[in-house]
């Protein structure tokens, strides 16, 4: 906040109060460096103060989230202290499945992993622990102190546990929504941490939430977050990503077998027929091929589908509880696997209608960022189905009857606006009064900062070629260090660490050595330090300064051509006479190639150099358009000038 003179922040700032002044959507696109979560809250604070419903903050990343409620909200509250006619309430809105649940802590619901708590044998079998002794397996000591945690916590918020504790060892102290037992029903609603949370933020004057938690309460219509008719978005350009992932869903035959069986433990009912519904699913799902299904389910499927969802309806309508029956939080989870059948079945048996894509996935199959694994074909495929696309209900749920206001470093692709504001729902007919402003950067990126395209190099394959790796080793070798390198996927970052760690003096991490924060904080720490990754890096590292001078995208980051979504999305933008790739493969690449690039710069002080290690962006028709998203450096595919640039940019050798 410091005082700078930012005149993208102050015009940014403007727009936002004229958007919220005159009820009119707002994109925003502010570089790196703006100051953009200034620009806003100021305005939603002074808004806040009159405005008789909260205004709410979305953001996509946690690490942002945490930003705005531990760092720039109270900052900027105790700045302007003696200016606010009163004190202003901040609060933040997450998941149930974020909070300890004291039910289920005092044994309400049964254990998900009763292992957990027992010391393992040498030859793998659990062994109760004698009195006094305490767990062996790092999950039983992760448990044990989770428990202690939950007793003297004032929030029970899984981020106000530090040092944190996996995934394993939360479930046992946690449920999702669907599993809840719902405030009306809980013998400890009262003391309930997530309940006292939603109470705050419906008195809050700002609150914090994540993409996801707009998308439920867009999409599905449950009160989530308080009424609202106010909404700050950054990190606008995941917003499309993040609502689709909140609601695609699969069906599985484990996920049939798992309700089956907590039906039959929980709620002593029948599950024969979900048992012959499960087999018959799993026989209809062998054998067919992972990735898009355009025409839907064959009639195998479709009848092994409806099998299922009767079955479920049946066992739903068996388990239910005596008007008089005590609470019963194992009842409660088989019963929300029940339900969750039939909703996920009636997707898939109306997919079609609903425009809604389904497609088959195995276990090994690609995932983003993580990379591709052949799947095994002989394995029960998982069936799912998400949304076309997100528009029609974001613009009913969200933007109707709202004002909002989009920001993001990348909102544009180039100067245009539109391919992002019609993936929201804000261009076609009868879509609402938006204004698109792009307010600039500090940085002066010509003089700070050079896009070196390895134009002679070979078109990247699905490894890093021997070319890249020689390219990335040169690189590496003039800077000295201070590079991070970002991949397609993690199996390309690992295979390129190791291949370049014999052959460089410097420190070479590579994600998933250590946490993302301590591989981060070691990177920044040594000018000499590399750090590989995957796509999680690309929006969530933050190094100004020498430590990172030189950053390398091994390729442009168009969606997989078997993504399923990507791939229905191309057809049907071509179905409507539009250009399929460019619309959504390089649209998508283009943004994400911006978040890439705009690692390198993070101050005015900055100096380095982006490389491409894909020469598509110099060659083919398309570069020019994914260049225009880039932040406008000075461009070169002259290897010397940029080893050059980079010897002179390196730091000094210590005798």
């Amino acid at each position: 906040m410091g005082g700078q003179n930012r005149p993208g922040q102050h015009e940014m700032a403007r727009q936002v109060v004229e958007s919220l002044d005159s009820g009119r959507h707002l994109l925003v696109q502010a570089g790196t460096g703006t100051g953009k979560s200034l620009a806003y809250l100021v305005p939603a604070i002074a808004h806040a103060l009159e405005a008789e419903k909260p205004v709410v903050v979305s953001t996509a990343t946690l690490a942002l989230q945490a930003q705005i409620v531990g760092r720039d909200v109270p900052r900027l509250l105790e700045q302007l202290a003696p200016h606010l006619p009163r004190k202003l309430d901040v609060a933040l809105a997450k998941g149930r499945g974020n909070y300890v649940c004291r039910y289920k802590l005092g044994g309400g619901y049964p254990d998900e992993d009763e292992g957990a708590l027992f010391a393992l044998t040498e030859d793998g079998a659990a062994r109760a622990l004698t009195a006094g002794a305490g767990p062996s397996s790092a999950l039983g000591q992760e448990v044990v102190r989770l428990r202690e945690w939950a007793e003297e916590t004032d929030t029970g918020d899984r981020d106000d546990l530090v040092p944190g504790v996996g995934d394993r060892a939360w479930r046992q102290v946690s449920v999702t929504a669907m599993d809840c037992l719902g405030a009306q029903k809980c013998p400890m609603a009262e003391e309930c941490f997530s309940e006292l949370a939603r109470k705050k933020a419906a008195e809050a004057d700002i609150v914090i939430t994540n993409h996801a938690m707009l998308a439920v309460s867009a999409f599905e219509g449950i009160a989530v977050l308080p009424e609202f008719d106010t909404v700050v978005i950054d990190e606008a350009h995941e917003l499309q990503d993040r609502v689709t992932g909140s609601v695609t869903r699969p069906l599985s035959v484990a996920l049939v077998s798992g309700a089956a069986s907590a039906a039959r433990k929980h709620c002593h009912v029948n599950v024969d027929a979900l048992n012959l519904a499960s087999r018959a699913l799993q026989k209809s799902l062998e054998w067919i091929p992972a990735g898009l299904m355009p025409s839907g389910l064959n009639e195998a499927q479709a009848a092994a589908v409806d099998q299922v969802r009767e079955a479920a309806r049946v066992a739903l309508s068996d388990s239910k509880p005596a008007p008089q029956e005590a609470v019963d939080g194992g009842r409660q989870m088989a019963r929300s696997q029940l339900l969750y059948l039939v909703e996920q079945c009636d997707r898939l048996d109306g997919a079609a209608e609903a425009r809604e894509v389904v497609w088959a996935s195995r276990p090994g199959q690609f995932t983003p960022g993580e990379g591709y694994v052949q799947p095994d074909d002989s394995t029960p495929a998982t069936l799912n189905v998400a949304p076309l696309s997100v528009a029609g209900r974001l613009r009913e749920g969200l933007f109707d009857g709202r004002t909002v206001v989009l920001t993001s470093a990348t909102l544009a692709v180039g100067a245009a606006f539109e391919p992002v504001a019609g993936a929201l729902g804000l261009l076609g007919p009868g879509a609402p009064a938006w204004t698109g402003v792009d307010v600039g950067s500090p940085f002066d990126y010509p003089r700070q900062g050079m896009l070196y395209v390895a134009r002679h190099l070979p078109k990247p394959s699905r490894n890093v070629s021997t070319e890249a790796l020689a390219e990335l080793e040169d690189l590496i070798r003039a800077a000295r260090g201070g590079a991070l390198a970002l991949f397609s996927s993690r199996r390309a970052a690992e295979e390129a660490a190791e291949a370049l760690r014999p052959r460089l003096d410097q420190t070479i991490l590579c994600q998933g050595d250590s946490s993302m924060a301590s591989l981060v904080k070691e990177f920044a720490d040594d000018l000499d330090t590399c750090l590989f990754g995957t796509m999680t890096l690309w929006q969530g590292v933050d190094v100004p300064g020498p430590a990172c001078r030189l950053v390398v995208i091994d390729r442009i980051p168009f969606p997989r051509p078997d993504d399923p979504l990507s791939t229905a999305r191309s057809r049907d933008v071509a179905r409507h006479g539009g250009n399929g790739f460019m619309a959504v493969s390089a649209s998508h690449a283009a943004v994400r190639l911006a978040q890439g690039a705009g690692r390198l710069i993070r101050s005015t002080s900055d100096r380095g150099v982006v490389a491409v290690l894909d020469s598509r962006l110099a060659t083919e028709r398309y570069g020019n358009f994914l260049r225009a998203a880039l932040p406008p450096m000075w461009a070169t595919t002259d290897k010397a000038t940029v080893v050059g640039a980079l010897e002179r940019l390196a730091p000094a050798r210590t005798p």
